[in-house]
């Protein structure tokens, strides 16, 4: 493999345990998936609706969020918050990644 198509494969690794992170931490307030992509993208961390949507159904399916369809500006939009359950993982994920972040920092 070369080493472009490495990193890259690695990147995406690294990202995509962050991605659900940043996703849980931002609906502890309320968003339908386009405001959800937009904040995420002001602080730095876009993501594609390829992604973004597949995602929020598995973490959706897992318990971890709660969702509505609600009629606004004239178009149904479903909304996305974290379910009780969800706040309860994403404090002990927010542990974790304090402790590995702090881990990581020593190592290098």
């Amino acid at each position: 493999m070369d080493p472009e198509t490495l990193f890259e494969n690695l990147r995406l690794e690294l990202r995509r345990g962050c991605l659900t992170l940043a996703i849980l931490g931002q609906l502890r307030r309320e968003h339908y998936g386009y405001t959800l992509r937009k904040e995420l993208a002001e602080r730095g961390m876009e993501i594609d609706e390829s992604t973004l949507y597949p995602l929020l159904r598995r973490l959706e399916s897992q318990g971890l969020l709660t969702s509505e369809w609600r009629e606004e500006e004239k178009r149904n939009k479903r909304f996305y918050r974290l379910s009780a359950e969800g706040e309860s993982v994403f404090m002990r994920l927010i542990e974790e990644w304090n402790q590995i972040n702090q881990a990581i920092y020593k190592i290098l």
